[in-house]
C-alpha cells in the first residue's frame, strides 16, 4: 500500500498530537490508568476494549482497513475457531484485516488482531495463517500487552503508546514519504524496546499458539514452517531494508525455530502414542479421547476443503489480494498469468480474475470467468455472490436481482449477501426496492461496527422515505469510520427537528449520551481527528 502524504501528515498530526497532549496530562496528573505490576490494575478490560476500538476507527479514517462482509466473517470465523481453544476462549477478540502488503500481524489491546493483507496473500495454505493467529493470541491471553505497557511507562504514557505503537505498526513503514519517516523513527523506538522486554514473550507466544494451533486442528508445525520461509526468503534477499515486518516486530532464530518445530512434533507424537496404546479403533478414539482436535497427520491437513468443495480459505486469499490492491492492474496480472502458466489455472485464479474484471468496469468479462466455475460447484455462495456483482456491474439488474433474492433465501442475515442485495435494490429501484433493502439491513445493525453496512442503511432508508432512520444511520457511519464529532452534530440538528415522535427522540438522545463522554475525552486531551472542530487552530 503506498498512501499519499495527505492521509500520512493526518496520521502523523494525530499521533504527534495524542503524544503531547498525553505527556502534558500525565504531567498535570490527570487520571490515567494506574500502570501497577497486576494485568487488571495495569488497565481494566473496558479500558483496553476502547483503546482499541478507538484505533480501529481511526485507521478506518485512514483507509487502512479492508471492510468487506465475507472477509470480515471468514477471518473472525478462523480466529474464534482458535480462540475457543486457546487458555482463554471466553476473552473478547476481534479481527480484521489491515490494507497494507507488508507482511505482518500485530495485537492490540482489547483482543483487536490485525492481519496484513500482504501477510494473508504470501501464506501457502490455511495453516499457516492460522499459526501466525494464533501467535499474536498468545500475546493476548499471557497478557504480555500488558507487560510491554508496563515497561514502557517510564517513556510513555499510556494512550500516545498505544496510539503510536499499535497504528504504527499497522501502518508500517514507507521510506519515501518524509512524515512516515518520522513515525518509523518513533516506532522503530517502540519496536526496539518491545523486543528487549518480549523476547521471552515470544517464545512463551509460539508454545500456547502450537498448542491453540493443535487443538483447532491445524497443521501444528505450520507456526515453524512460516516463520522458516521467511527467514529463508530474508536470507536470500540483498538488504536489510527487505526484511519482511513480521520478522523485524517477532524477531526469530534458528534456535526459536528449532524449538516450536519439536514442540509440534511433540504433540503429533503424543497423539499418536495415545492413539496406540488405547486399545480401541483408532478413529472411535479420535471422536471420543482426543484431548486435542488434531487427529490427523500434518499432510493430510494442507487439503482442508472437502473432496468436490472449493477452498474457501483460497477465495479469501484471492479477494484480499483484489480487494487492498489496484483491480485494473490486478486484472491484467492474473489474465497474462492464467495464460503463461499452467500451474496458475486454478479455480482460485479464476475466481480473483473474476473480481479484478468486476471491479474495474468489466462484468461481462467476469461473468465469462465464473459460469465455468459454477459448473463445477453449482452451490458455492462465494461464486454465486461474485456472479451477481458481475451481473450488475454488466448491467444485467434484473438478472442479479433474482440470484441476489436465491442467495438471501438460502442465507438469510448472511451480511455479505444482505449488503449486496439492498445495495442493488437502493440504486436503481424504487421506493418499495429501497425499501425491502432497509429491511433486510435493519437486523444487522445490531453489534455492528461497519461503517458500509450503516451507510447502506441509510441511503436504503432515505430513498425509502424514512429520513429520520436514515440520519441516524449516516451519523453511526461517521462514528465507526472515526469522525466522532461529525456523527455528533448530525445527531444534534436530527434532535432539533419537529417531525421526531417518542421513541425517535429517545433513540437520538440516547446515542448522544453514549457519545458525549467520547468527544469530551478527546477534547480534554486534545486529541485531534479529522473532523476535530479546532482541527487548524495551533496547539
Amino acid at each position: 500500500m503506498t498512501m499519499s502524504p495527505r492521509p500520512m501528515q493526518r496520521l502523523l498530526t494525530t499521533l504527534l498530537c495524542a503524544a503531547l497532549a498525553s505527556t502534558a496530562a500525565a504531567q498535570q496528573d490527570v487520571r490515567l490508568p494506574d500502570l501497577g505490576s497486576s494485568a487488571n490494575a495495569l488497565i481494566s478490560p473496558q479500558e483496553a476494549q476502547d483503546y482499541g476500538a478507538s484505533m480501529l476507527r481511526q485507521m478506518r479514517a485512514l483507509d487502512m482497513v479492508v471492510d468487506d462482509p465475507l472477509l470480515d466473517d471468514y477471518i473472525n470465523d478462523l480466529g474464534y475457531r482458535l480462540v475457543a481453544n486457546s487458555d482463554k476462549p471466553k476473552n473478547p477478540f476481534s479481527f480484521f484485516i489491515v490494507k497494507d502488503p507488508e507482511i505482518n500481524a500485530f495485537a492490540a489491546p482489547g483482543g483487536y488482531i490485525a492481519v496484513n493483507s500482504g501477510l494473508i496473500t504470501i501464506t501457502r495454505d490455511e495453516s499457516e495463517l492460522a499459526g501466525v493467529i494464533a501467535h499474536e493470541i498468545g500475546h493476548i491471553t499471557q497478557n504480555h500487552l500488558q507487560r510491554a505497557f508496563e515497561d514502557s511507562k517510564k517513556d510513555a504514557p499510556l494512550m500516545a503508546l498505544v496510539l503510536l505503537g499499535a497504528i504504527a505498526a499497522g501502518a508500517s513503514s514507507h521510506s519515501g514519504d518524509a512524515p512516515m519517516a518520522v513515525l518509523a523513527g518513533g516506532q522503530g523506538l517502540i519496536a526496539q524496546k518491545s523486543i528487549n522486554f518480549t523476547r521471552k514473550d515470544e517464545i512463551e507466544a509460539d508454545r500456547v499458539g502450537i498448542q491453540t494451533l493443535a487443538k483447532a486442528g491445524f497443521d501444528p508445525n505450520a507456526m515453524a514452517g512460516f516463520f522458516q520461509r521467511m527467514q529463508d526468503a530474508m536470507s536470500a534477499g540483498a538488504g536489510g531494508e527487505d526484511v519482511p515486518a513480521l520478522l523485524q516486530t517477532h524477531p526469530v532464530t534458528t534456535s526459536r525455530i528449532s524449538d516450536a518445530k519439536a514442540r509440534a512434533s511433540a504433540l503429533i507424537a503424543a497423539q499418536k502414542l495415545r492413539a496406540d496404546t488405547t486399545g480401541i479403533e483408532r478413529t472411535q478414539w479420535q471422536k471420543s479421547m482426543a484431548p486435542i482436535a488434531f487427529v490427523k497427520d500434518p499432510a493430510t491437513l494442507l487439503a482442508t476443503a472437502r473432496a468436490g468443495e472449493l477452498d474457501t480459505y483460497a477465495l479469501m486469499r484471492e479477494r484480499v489480494h483484489v480487494l487492498a490492491g489496484d483491480a485494473t492492474r490486478l486484472a491484467t496480472y492474473y489474465g497474462s498469468s492464467l495464460k503463461a502458466r499452467r500451474d496458475f489455472d486454478t479455480p482460485a485464479n479464476h475466481y480473483g480474475f473474476a473480481l479484478a474484471l468486476t471491479r474495474s468496469g468489466r462484468g461481462a468479462a467476469a461473468i465469462e470467468q465464473l459460469q465455468p466455475l459454477l459448473g463445477k460447484y453449482p452451490q458455492n455462495l462465494i461464486l454465486k455472490l461474485a456472479l451477481a456483482d458481475a451481473r450488475l456491474q454488466a448491467g444485467q439488474r434484473a438478472a442479479a436481482l433474482t440470484l441476489y433474492a436465491e442467495l438471501n433465501n438460502q442465507s438469510p442475515r448472511n451480511r455479505a449477501v444482505a449488503l449486496a442485495y439492498a445495495s442493488a435494490l437502493t440504486v436503481g429501484g424504487d421506493k418499495a426496492q429501497a425499501q425491502l433493502g432497509a429491511t433486510l439491513l435493519r437486523p444487522l445493525l445490531d453489534n455492528a461496527s461497519e461503517p458500509e453496512i450503516y451507510s447502506a442503511y441509510a441511503r436504503a432508508s432515505d430513498k425509502a422515505g424514512d429520513s429520520v432512520r436514515a440520519g441516524e444511520a449516516y451519523a453511526d457511519a461517521s462514528y465507526y469510520s472515526g469522525r466522532p464529532y461529525d456523527a455528533m452534530e448530525q445527531l444534534k440538528r436530527l434532535l432539533k427537528r419537529d417531525d421526531l415522535d417518542y421513541y425517535a427522540r429517545v433513540r437520538i438522545q440516547a446515542r448522544i449520551s453514549e457519545l458525549t463522554p467520547l468527544v469530551m475525552e478527546l477534547h480534554k486531551r486534545r486529541i485531534k481527528t479529522d473532523d476535530s472542530p479546532d482541527r487548524g487552530s495551533p496547539q
